[in-house]
């Protein structure tokens, strides 16, 4: 097949029998039977090795050979069977050594004087060497071994012999063990014979547990401290990338050749090069947040590059709105891209080799409708133009390009294998016919590359070491490797990682382009949504976000949802440090201090950090306190309970920063139900201490309104944890989603907020203002709530 790529007809199944005299024990045989892939193996092991029977010991190392051999250097296995035939090799530890010499080695030619010397060929152990080898160790534990007697590891002793004489014979060094301890220890006694009692480990008392608990904390792993540790270097990519399975029974195994990785690292200097490859078609959301973490954050852990390469394959579908937004976003997500590419800069390269693969009867020219196509994959039929000559098929994709063909008329196709299980293998449609002109392209072209055709060609021609994808393109692999074998071209390495999935929202393009056209929300960066430009406007920082994501780790575990509470906490961990404190009163209610005299205002100093020293100045703010003040609506009640803190008649309660107020009368509007203002005394000297702390905001000066903000109230957007898997997923949005306070009151130091900042509005959550504010009317959203530390009477 093509450079790189080794392929081989699978051999036809195996009888019972066959393993059977090869001197497997039954158990064993009729498990290898139910692993295809095993039974696959042990015939074409049993087939190079032209055998029908053999010893047990030589029957027990062809097995191993099928089931440990590295896929990357097949081309040697027939000359491992022929060292086993002849037991060159005839026991487990040189058989290791063999295979651990072979994966080194992959494709590359075999020196087989350093790989007889690897794996101890030659190397006789005689039985007086072992006996005088087994004598030293002996020695080296006897006291331990009169200490234990029968109960010494036996296994820890053949392990010191084995060391000295790896390629001695394991079998001969137990024996010789087992007979010397016979020797020096005698017969057996009654105590020989009782099995041991492992001691139970008394429990500390429980003070002392929950130091030892603090003290001895598990360290995190070191996956944990790097998450890029999981991925290989540049220079090792020379083994199996995956085995593709064709229906036939060949097997292509995808690998570079040696010369294609030397010409790969000579071109990178050995970097690692990755790329972030979003489709210019909507904005960007949180899952993409994890593929930038993982492509760029794998390249800049490596000293490597990382590309944003756009995906512009369909003309569309692209806007050049969609190009700015996520060139931005990337920036504010703090990566810097090696450089910005689109596919459509490699559209002539891809359009030569797509002309290449025709000349070499591995694509086709067809004019199946799309109906016709689906019918024919799902009946496993070959297309009627599939066998049509090579020169026919190279006139006319050259009509395609000239377009001289009507849009839909034909397609260019892989030829792959229409029966394979594996639809992504059914002949994918590698060009089709667009009259469209391409955003970035201009109308130089009227054929368009497919995704499927295009994705691993670009990765291969901009030398990506590390292609990391979503796990939905797990089955997309063989495809994959199949172009870039039958093309002869560099393969990169692909790993796949589980979508990020989050709860209460959805994470589909589509379904996401529906609630921004449909108007459902107030476009891409609504902040409800979890597109980044929605989080940003929200209040969320990037470097929350980064946390979030390397907290949940690149995992491959599919299907889990993560409750979005997780996303919150990062959020709030951070804000908590980085935001300082305020206050506001989203629905005030008038409260007048009676015994303060009229016109005066007393400038207090209102705290922006919690532990902030009395002392400093610039962590402080000015609260002016008044005759009239405003306290939430929700904060005072007509009947007190024990478990309230808030304020009711005849009961005190403390005003955050100031003063002890106690409610002495209450006056109703027209409405009995309607309480329009609260009657207080203060205590200027503090002497009760109370439960109940609120926060306020009051008149900066007589007969001034406080600073009037508007707030919005987000809570999540879907009902359901996971809408995505309702029919009626829209049915399912949330109609308290968004809640907009026109008139909430503030404290008059948030006059000079701008976009960008962010604060803790006490008792309430963390804020931030909105692009939607104006000099005249600052509009803030709530990023996030506090943590339910304040009761039961704290505010919503």
């Amino acid at each position: 097949m093509g450079t790189g790529g080794d392929g081989e007809k699978a051999a036809p199944a195996l009888p019972l029998e066959a393993l059977l005299a090869l001197g497997l024990d039954q158990r064993t045989a009729e498990n290898a039977l139910v692993n295809s892939k095993v039974t696959a193996n042990l015939a074409a092991v049993i087939a190079e090795a032209g055998i029908k029977e053999c010893d047990k010991s030589v029957g027990n190392l062809l097995y191993a050979v099928a089931t440990k051999y590295p896929t990357n250097a097949l081309v040697h296995r027939p000359v491992l069977i022929k060292y086993v035939l002849s037991t060159k090799i005839k026991n487990p530890a040189q058989l290791d050594a063999a295979l651990s010499f072979l994966t080194n080695t992959g494709p590359d030619s075999l020196d087989v004087e350093k790989f007889e010397e690897a794996c101890g060929v030659g190397v006789v152990v005689s039985i007086e060497e072992i006996k005088s080898t087994v004598t030293d160790v002996l020695e080296e534990n006897m006291e331990a071994i009169k200490e234990q007697r029968y109960h010494i590891n036996v296994g820890t002793l053949c392990g010191q012999a084995r060391k000295r004489h790896p390629w001695g014979d394991a079998k001969t060094i137990k024996e010789e063990i087992d007979k010397r301890l016979a020797e020096i220890l005698g017969p057996k006694t009654e105590a020989d014979n009782i099995k041991p009692v492992k001691k139970k480990k008394e429990k500390p008392a429980k003070v002392e547990e929950k130091k030892v608990a603090v003290a001895t904390s598990a360290q995190p792993s070191e996956e944990e401290l790097n998450p890029y540790t999981i991925f290989p270097q540049p220079e090792e990519n020379f083994k199996v990338h995956t085995e593709i399975f064709f229906s036939n029974g060949n097997i292509w195994r995808a690998h570079n050749s040696k010369e294609i990785l030397e010409k790969h690292l000579k071109a990178t200097g050995g970097k690692v090069m990755t790329r972030f490859p979003p489709e210019p078609n909507g904005y960007l959301h949180i899952g993409h947040a994890k593929a930038m973490f993982i492509d760029f954050g794998l390249a800049k852990e490596r000293n490597g590059h990382c590309y944003l390469r756009f995906d512009d394959t369909n003309p569309e579908a692209e806007k050049k709105e969609y190009i700015d937004h996520i060139q931005e976003i990337v920036h504010w997500m703090g990566w810097e891209p090696y450089k910005v590419t689109y596919t459509s800069d490699y559209f002539q390269a891809l359009y030569e080799h797509a002309v290449e693969l025709i000349r070499r009867g591995l694509a086709y020219v067809d004019h199946q409708t799309g109906d016709e196509i689906k019918e024919y994959r799902e009946k496993k039929m070959n297309s009627p133009w599939r066998d049509r000559p090579i020169e026919e098929s190279l006139k006319l994709f050259e009509d395609m390009r000239r377009g001289l063909i009507a849009e839909g008329a034909a397609t260019l196709r892989m030829k792959q294998d229409m029966q394979n299980d594996n639809k992504n293998m059914s002949d994918l449609i590698a060009y089709r016919i667009k009259f469209t002109p391409h955003p970035h392209a201009g109308d130089k072209w009227c054929i368009y590359p497919s995704y499927d055709y295009a994705h691993c060609m670009v990765d291969s021609l901009e030398n990506i070491t590390h292609s990391l994808c979503t796990l939905e393109f797990d089955i997309r692999r063989p495809s994959y490797y199949w172009l870039l074998v039958a093309l002869g071209l560099y393969q990169p390495y692909v790993w796949e990682y589980s979508r990020l999935n989050i709860s209460n929202t959805v994470m589909s393009k589509r379904k996401l382009n529906r609630l921004v056209t449909e108007k459902w929300v107030d476009g891409w960066d609504d902040p409800r949504l979890l597109t980044l430009a929605g989080l940003r406007r929200r209040g969320v920082s990037s470097t929350a976000i980064n946390s979030f994501i390397r907290g949940i780790g690149i995992t491959r575990s599919d299907n889990s949802l993560i409750r979005v509470d997780r996303l919150e906490y990062h959020i709030r961990e951070e804000l908590n440090k980085t935001a300082p404190r305020t206050m506001v009163v989203l629905r005030p209610l008038k409260v007048v201090i009676t015994n303060l005299e009229e016109g005066k205002v007393l400038d207090l100093d209102g705290k922006m950090w919690p532990d902030a020293s009395d002392t400093d100045a610039s962590s402080h703010y000015k609260v002016p306190f008044s005759r009239t003040v405003y306290i939430e609506k929700t904060d005072f009640r007509l009947k007190d309970s024990k478990d309230y803190y808030g304020l009711a008649p005849g009961k005190s309660v403390m005003l955050r920063y100031a003063f002890p107020i106690k409610c002495t009368d209450v006056i109703y509007g027209d409405n009995p139900d309607d309480i329009v203002e609260i009657r207080a005394e203060y205590d200027p000297l503090k002497t009760s201490k109370l439960k109940g702390v609120l926060h306020w905001v009051a008149e900066p000066t007589p007969g001034v309104e406080p600073l009037k903000v508007e707030v919005r109230l987000f809570e999540k957007l879907f009902m359901s944890e996971n809408p995505a898997e309702l029919e009626d997923w829209l049915g399912d949005l949330n109609p308290h989603s968004k809640e907009v306070i026109k008139d909430a009151y503030a404290v008059p130091s948030l006059a000079s907020a701008v976009l960008g900042d962010k604060f803790q509005f006490e008792r309430l959550g963390y804020f931030a203002v909105d692009t939607d504010s104006m000099p005249e009317k600052l509009v803030f959203n709530r990023t996030v709530t506090l943590r339910d530390s304040f009761g039961k009477a704290g505010p919503k």
